[in-house]
């Protein structure tokens, strides 16, 4: 029988962990966050008055995106596929949560997981360098859990903020080798960028990036920018409580807007339907799009990702955040399912709701007379 785990299961649960795992095992405290305040179900397998297994799936809120965190089998049960039957509970546990795709890692050593993960039609898209304790390196694999919903998602690869304040960047970066595979991402560029195209000032802390920073720092290295405003002149502005220094932060994305408006770069003011969003991208655009972070993290700040793909129901981002202190991994913050509706709420900030995406392409060049 398979039902869902309660405090009652901690005992049982940190048995079979300590007699399945040597290492990367979760303690009793991981056990009891997940089964009382984490965004998470845990799924038991019981057989004759034991337990023969344990599924622990995360989901994310805002993202229609569940993950198999942890999953054990008992010794003395294995060969009676138990894990088949609660890797399908836990699909169907993610269903409920209107997930509708399931990702997992499995150690790239562990032939027996990955054979039986790929036999339930999972496909390996990633390796994650030294993922575990002792560094060993985890295989990524996802599922679709819809014939409907494997969507022909852009080539854009991965790179990680390595600051706070850096997710502006972070995503223009990705954003760029998509459209430039050979173009080198490390920590040198990264806070070029942010130098480049930072407010100075936003809510706290070291300066985040606008939408005029960052448009101007892809054009400068060769790239076509174009601007979605909800509204005309400086943003942020009410997330200053100091007069000096709103009127440096407005200082500068005034210089901004009027170099902006010197080298002729497209700004189109107004909401920017989602529709849009993906013509842009169906001719070759890579959207990066600001977003409020409070609808995936419970916190009130303005966050850059970047649009890696469309179908009908769903808009795939790419985040450069990875919040470890809740259990996420790389594997999380790629190719993150956001139903339409939930996107449209998401891409706005601030009392005012502001909006603002930077839509990246590839220049033409002139070409020379004579």
């Amino acid at each position: 029988m398979i039902r869902p785990a309660d405090l009652n299961d901690l005992p049982a649960l940190l048995d079979l962990e300590h007699r399945c795992f040597k290492t990367d095992r979760l303690s009793r405290r991981n056990f009891r966050h997940l089964l009382t305040r984490g965004h998470a179900v845990t799924l038991l397998d019981e057989r004759g008055g034991r337990l023969a297994g344990y599924v622990l799936v995360l989901f994310r809120r805002g993202i229609s995106l569940a993950r198999i965190y942890s999953i054990a089998t008992a010794p003395e049960f294995r060969g009676q596929r138990v894990a088949a039957g609660l890797v399908a509970a836990a699909e169907q546990a993610a269903l409920d949560e209107s997930a509708i795709e399931m990702r997992l890692e499995v150690r790239e050593d562990n032939a027996a997981s990955q054979a039986l993960f790929e036999s339930l039609q999972y496909r390996a898209f990633g390796v994650h360098a030294g993922y575990y304790e002792d560094a060993a390196d985890a295989v990524r694999y996802h599922r679709y859990l819809g014939p409907h919903l494997d969507p022909a998602l852009a080539r854009v690869p991965y790179y990680r903020q390595t600051l706070d304040f850096t997710c502006g960047p972070a995503s223009l970066m990705m954003a760029m080798k998509a459209l430039r595979p050979e173009l080198a991402l490390d920590r040198r560029l990264e806070l070029r960028i942010w130098r480049e195209s930072t407010t100075v000032f936003m809510t706290s802390g070291h300066g985040g990036c606008g939408p005029h920073g960052l448009a101007l720092a892809a054009y400068h290295r060769g790239f076509g920018a174009s601007l979605y405003l909800k509204q005309d002149g400086p943003m942020f502005l009410e997330s200053v409580r100091s007069a000096e220094k709103r009127e440096v932060l407005q200082l500068v994305q005034e210089d901004f807007i009027d170099e902006i408006a010197r080298l002729g770069l497209p700004v189109t003011l107004g909401s920017v339907p989602v529709a849009e969003l993906e013509r842009a991208f169906r001719r070759g655009g890579i959207p990066i799009v600001l977003i409020s972070s409070y609808r995936i993290y419970r916190e009130k700040f303005p966050h850059w990702v970047v649009v890696t793909g469309f179908d009908e129901r769903y808009v795939y981002v790419t985040d450069p955040y990875v919040d470890e202190e809740a259990g996420k991994t790389v594997t999380d913050c790629v190719n993150m399912p956001i139903p339409r509706v939930e996107f449209d709420r998401m891409a706005r900030y601030g009392r005012s709701g502001q909006r603002a995406v930077v839509i990246l392409h590839r220049r033409r060049q002139k070409r020379s007379s004579g």
